[in-house]
Parts: C-alpha cells; structure tokens; sequence
C-alpha cells in the first residue's frame, strides 16, 4: 500500500472529521445523516492515520508528493 495523501490533505481530513465529531457530539446533526456523516468522519481520520486514501487509486491521484517522501 503506497502512500498518496499528502502532509495538507491529511490535515484537511482531519480538521473535517473533528468537525464533524463536535457536531455529531452536540446533537446539530443526527438521524440518518448523522450516522452518514459519522462514517465520513471515520474515513477520513483512518485515511489521514495510514497516509492513504483508496478512492484516489483509480484516477492515479496523489498528494503526496514525490515518491521518497514518507509523509513522516
């Protein structure tokens, strides 16, 4: 598994997720977009942890980078 995602993309997902959960934990949004945009926000900090997203795959998307840089 390559990495794709780079150091602004991860920190953007980030942002967004945290986001999300403070929303998720306020009670501003619930019900079945709640849960829809729970799952988004598990995504993307999963994504932003392992450096890799797989919907970038089949559009050979990545921004990351150059290919030596370990995003570390």
């Amino acid at each position: 598994m390559k990495k794709n995602m780079g150091k602004a993309d991860r920190l953007v997902r980030t942002l967004i997720a945290l986001v999300l959960g403070i929303l998720l934990i306020n009670g501003t949004i619930s019900g079945v977009l709640g849960t829809i945009l729970a799952i988004v926000a598990i995504a993307f900090l999963v994504t932003s942890l392992v450096s890799w997203c797989p919907a970038y795959v089949p559009f050979g998307i990545s921004t990351g980078g150059s290919e030596t840089d370990t995003g570390a």
